[in-house]
């Protein structure tokens, strides 16, 4: 199976960045403890951008993608965002060659 890659773009409310980071760091924390499938899952800030993070997020295959979107802590996160995020954008990576958990050709 073919592994399965997300960049997540959040832009958040003024002032959201603490409180929005602090879910995050739990969420990231229990995705670590259960989620074997979740090979990266990383959370960035963005340099010159205080309202910008940027996720970038790399599955096993389409299963754990799947089982991801599952867990209660994923789903907690993602009904927070609302709170935090003015806008959230999602762009479907293919990941194709490069060096990578998943393998790469």
């Amino acid at each position: 199976m073919s592994p399965v890659a997300l960049c997540v773009r959040f832009t958040l409310r003024e002032g959201a960045g603490e409180a929005f980071d602090n879910l995050v760091r739990e969420t990231a924390a229990a995705i670590r403890a259960h989620e074997p499938g979740t090979l990266v899952y990383m959370c960035n800030e963005v340099e010159g951008a205080a309202n910008q993070r940027v996720f970038f997020e790399l599955y096993a295959d389409h299963d754990a993608f799947e089982e991801h979107g599952r867990q209660p802590y994923v789903r907690h996160l993602l009904s927070e965002c609302e709170k935090y995020a003015e806008r959230t954008e999602i762009d479907r990576l293919r990941p194709y060659a490069g060096k990578h958990p998943a393998g790469s050709e």
